[in-house]
């Protein structure tokens, strides 16, 4: 996909799919999560197991994310 095609199917997705709202939510609250772990000095080691739960969780929200634009980008 393009990438101002791209932008579009993320716009109207966002518009009309609660699951893809709820998608990009969760990937967005990885990412805030990931960030205060990035930020401790001396994390534990239940701090780096999570650490690297999130990494793979937001990697899989992320390919959800992409195989439903890409689904929407086809069909439409």
């Amino acid at each position: 996909m393009e990438m101002l095609n791209t932008n579009a199917v993320k716009d109207e997705l966002l518009k009309s799919n609660p699951t893809f709202r709820e998608l990009i939510n969760q990937h967005q609250g990885c990412e805030k999560r990931l960030t205060e772990l990035a930020h401790l000095t001396y994390p534990n080691d239940d701090e780096v197991l999570e650490e690297s739960t999130l990494k793979k969780k937001k990697l899989q929200i992320k390919d959800e994310i992409y195989a439903m634009m890409q689904k929407y980008g086809n069909s439409h």
